[in-house]
């Protein structure tokens, strides 16, 4: 794996240090953890968002409920 250096505070190296010693993980990898954990709550802050944005226009929100009923699986459950 091809590797960087990055600069963080001492803080936030403590923090790292601390959350990696919990679980037995490397530094290096606690890091990418931290990384993809933080692009999947932005993830979700922004569709909630464009949720919440959509629900302000009633006629796309109905249309919206409208298509993602007509699109469920057809598996039998309810």
């Amino acid at each position: 794996m091809d590797s960087t250096t990055i600069r963080v505070d001492r803080d936030t190296h403590s923090r790292l240090l601390e959350m990696s010693s919990e679980t037995g993980d490397s530094l290096t990898e606690t890091v990418r953890q931290a990384a993809e954990a933080l692009r999947r709550l932005r993830f979700g802050l922004r569709v909630q968002e464009e949720y919440a944005a959509l629900r302000t226009d009633p006629e796309a929100w109905a249309d919206y409920l409208a298509e993602a009923e007509s699109s469920d699986v057809a598996d039998g459950i309810d």
